[in-house]
């Protein structure tokens, strides 16, 4: 799982529009088996989600793979939460739990379901890039699969 998300970070970090991305979640724990990958993404506002959409996907398929999942949160420049990747490659209003599904193309806004505390996203717990930062202890797998792996990737 680890190395999937640093897939997603090496593959992700090059696009244009992407301010930040973080690590958050049971992976950021010492819990011995976490169920998923929660990234964190801060974006510009206007951004073309469907590259980050494409390597959400990616993630998601790695972590369905080991029966686990994956979530791409995201928020704008000011740090309002706006919503998480949808990973849906066709718009499926019926089963969509977004606010206004098919308005922005790849962006699922279910709000009302799902929002991050405004001190998590202003401080989450491991930045990856475009800079690593560790604000708590960060497991040893972590470190040497996925962090390591940023550090040495420059």
């Amino acid at each position: 799982m680890l190395q999937a998300v640093l897939g997603f970070v090496l593959d992700v970090r090059i696009c244009r529009g992407v301010l930040r991305m973080a690590l958050i979640g049971s992976l950021t724990t010492a819990k011995p088996l976490p169920k998923d990958a929660d990234v964190f993404v801060t974006i510009e506002d206007g951004l073309d989600l469907g590259p980050l959409a494409s390597a959400a996907r990616r993630l998601k398929g790695t972590a369905q793979q080991m029966n686990l999942g994956a979530d791409i949160f995201l928020a704008n420049a000011q740090g309002r939460y706006v919503g998480r990747i949808c990973l849906a490659i066709a718009i499926r209003a019926v089963a969509c739990r977004a606010q206004h599904c098919g308005r922005e193309a790849h962006l699922n806004d279910d709000l009302q379901v799902v929002t991050l505390a405004s001190t998590l996203m202003a401080s989450p717990p491991v930045e990856l890039w475009p800079e690593i930062r560790r604000r708590v202890p960060v497991p040893g797998d972590v470190e040497e699969l996925l962090l390591a792996g940023l550090v040495s990737d420059g």
